[in-house]
């Protein structure tokens, strides 16, 4: 099982944004020594939130400090950027990196983000769908053009030249059944976000799982399940924690993405956020949905989060780990203290 540190830039604590961006890209390079086995930022702008703009610049500080840990975008998120460019990107830090690069892709969520590229969160299906297919096909093949709907690329060369094949190193976020379809068709690997009882999730994961080898004649890989930790080895502590900073993540996830706001329901292919809304309004209320995200991610003492990955397991079947540790105002020396005691305590179990 592969496991791997992801990075969400939510500086919450009054740090200057320089020095927050520099500290949380530095644990990124700790993650090599530390044992993990891939490591990547999310692409957000704009606020407190997230904010990490060009996942691309921030792997290539990685690579150059690194020599074995695997580089993924973890989402580079396509109706924001031109496929074209995502190609070249993807190709020069694939070089700079020797081959260690890993592009994970995604179609955003939050109307404030897609409000100042100019672009429609309504169009953002489309916009995926086809981009994905431009970059996929570049990636492999080293020339990028395009005739559809979003995109009019004339036939384009790229350099640096693609130095070996993508197949298995590209990974798409499915966070509503049109997602799961898509990844299944173009055979990429299926991320997917802790938001609640994974026992809700099923019904996706296999359909892509049965999609997948309908297509392509052979087993999918295995999911990739982005988690928010927390870990102590003082459950109370743990509790404490919970309720000082991870409640505070999940309301800025909430304000974020407006999981109570109308506007999902009219977005089909945004129904895991519908749902969010959804249950945020239904019996126990925002409270409800609250502890129903905790329970999904992985909070507890070492003991707690190994156990909860086996029973996890058993119920999605194989899945691989992308791992945040830094998030709602967690001061650096918490971050760093649970991140170790995961490297030293929890890795070695779920890994094994």
């Amino acid at each position: 099982m592969r496991v791997g540190m992801h990075l969400g830039y939510q500086n919450l604590d009054g740090t200057p944004d320089h020095e927050f961006f520099l500290r949380e890209t530095k644990l990124a390079v700790e993650a090599e020594a530390m044992g993990f086995d891939y490591v990547g930022p999310v692409e957000h702008h704009f606020t407190d939130y997230a904010a990490c703009p060009d996942p691309f610049g921030m792997l290539s500080y990685v690579a150059a400090r690194t020599s074995k840990i695997d580089l993924i975008t973890g989402a580079v998120i396509l109706p924001w950027n031109n496929p074209l460019r995502v190609v070249e990107q993807a190709l020069q830090l694939d070089a700079l990196s020797e081959g260690r690069m890993i592009l994970g892709m995604g179609r955003g969520a939050a109307r404030r983000e897609f409000r100042s590229f100019g672009v429609e969160l309504a169009d953002s299906r489309e916009m995926f769908d086809e981009a994905a297919v431009i970059i996929m096909e570049g990636l492999e093949t080293g020339i990028v053009e395009a005739d559809t709907k979003w995109y009019k690329i004339p036939r384009t060369e790229v350099r640096p030249r693609p130095m070996k094949s993508w197949k298995g190193r590209v990974v798409q976020v499915t966070m509503s059944p049109s997602s799961v379809e898509v990844s299944a068709r173009l055979g990429t690997q299926a991320l997917r976000f802790s938001q609640g009882d994974w026992r809700n999730a099923i019904p996706e994961i296999n359909s892509y799982r049965a999609k997948f080898e309908e297509i392509h004649h052979r087993k999918p890989p295995p999911f990739i399940i982005s988690d928010f930790v927390l870990t102590h080895t003082d459950k109370a502590e743990v509790g404490r924690r919970t309720d000082t900073y991870f409640s505070k993540m999940f309301e800025t996830v909430a304000n974020h993405y407006e999981f109570m706001s109308d506007h999902f329901k009219a977005l089909p292919s945004y129904s895991t956020y519908a749902y969010m809304g959804r249950a945020a309004e239904a019996a126990g209320g925002p409270h409800k949905a609250y502890t129903d995200y905790v329970g999904g991610n992985m909070i507890g003492t070492p003991e707690e989060i190994i156990a909860h990955h086996q029973m996890r397991k058993e119920m999605v079947g194989d899945y691989e780990m992308l791992a945040n540790f830094s998030y709602g105002g967690l001061p650096y020396e918490m971050v760093y203290e649970q991140l170790k005691l995961f490297a030293d305590k929890i890795l070695p179990h779920i890994k094994g």
